[in-house]
């Protein structure tokens, strides 16, 4: 999940854990995540 904070985005887990951030842009937000879901869906 993305949220919106004071210093850009920020990117948490479900129980509100971060998982990086702050970034100054929504799309490096989403960036991240896309590594995040890669990496937690991964087989091996």
């Amino acid at each position: 999940m993305i949220k919106k904070v004071a210093g850009g985005y920020k990117v948490l887990s479900e129980n509100k854990k971060n998982l990086g951030g702050p970034y100054k842009t929504k799309k490096e937000a989403e960036k991240r995540l896309k590594q995040v879901e890669f990496f937690k869906h991964r087989k091996g």
